[in-house]
């Protein structure tokens, strides 16, 4: 065996921030806009916010930083563990959003969804680990794994109160650079606790056929689109909801 070395692609890295950030903007806007409306009006929204956090906002981020990572191997990707991750993303941050959202916003409540949607997360980022096909035998350091975890239950955490509690967008524009630190402080807290040991006589993948690069390009002209869409709902229904003027 030999020890497994890779480098980050910077431009990658921070191109995954500026990703878990427009998400995360997009979706906390989306989960406001929640309290605006009828009891009965207001799934749709917390599903959006569950789809736009989850599936743009974290797993396209985490998908970005693991192709930041060039390692000294053939890489390759498990089609169904990856988008087994992408579904623990989506319905782990849905459930957290539907416990507040859609049912008591109280201290309890945020805690609870929090712990959910976080654990979820967490789930989701060593799935996506283990979707990575080398030649290497692969061990974890258990103390960076579990505050990896802790890092994602709390921002899980105030990412609910966030959405539910801040009203003015300035403060929603503060709170998504915030919440891109910390999901990419859990998930490249997560990658640190990886330790891969090169196989020589293991039989070696073939190397993705994905340009990081171009994935990455796409994911965040996806992120965009996704907020451009997220600010067009909002601005409808600010719109919708306007009283009339006499």
């Amino acid at each position: 065996m030999a020890g497994a070395h890779g480098t980050f692609n910077v431009f990658l890295v921070l191109l995954s921030y500026v990703i878990a950030t427009c998400g995360a903007f997009t979706a906390l806007i989306l989960a406001r806009e929640s309290v605006k409306v009828q009891p009965h009006e207001r799934l749709p929204w917390v599903v959006w916010s569950a789809v736009i956090m989850g599936g743009v906002g974290i797993w396209s981020m985490h998908f970005v930083g693991m192709m930041a990572w060039h390692a000294d191997m053939p890489v390759n990707y498990d089609i169904a563990l990856t988008s087994l991750s992408m579904a623990l993303g989506i319905v782990s941050t849905g459930i957290g959003f539907a416990i507040v959202g859609l049912g008591s916003r109280s201290l309890v409540a945020i805690l609870f969804g929090g712990v959910f949607m976080g654990s979820g997360v967490a789930a989701m980022h060593y799935t996506g680990m283990a979707a990575m096909r080398v030649p290497a035998t692969v061990t974890y350091d258990m103390t960076l794994v579990w505050v990896s975890v802790g890092i994602a239950i709390s921002a899980s955490c105030v990412a609910l109160w966030m959405a539910f509690f801040l009203t003015a967008r300035w403060q929603m524009m503060v709170a998504a650079l915030v919440a891109g630190v910390a999901v990419c402080g859990m998930h490249y807290t997560g990658m640190l606790a990886v330790s891969m040991a090169h196989e020589m006589d293991a039989p070696e993948p073939l190397p993705t056929a994905l340009s990081p690069v171009v994935v990455a390009s796409g994911l965040f002209l996806l992120s965009v689109l996704v907020l451009i869409f997220g600010l067009a709902l909002t601005r409808e229904q600010s719109v919708r909801v306007q009283p009339a003027r006499a």
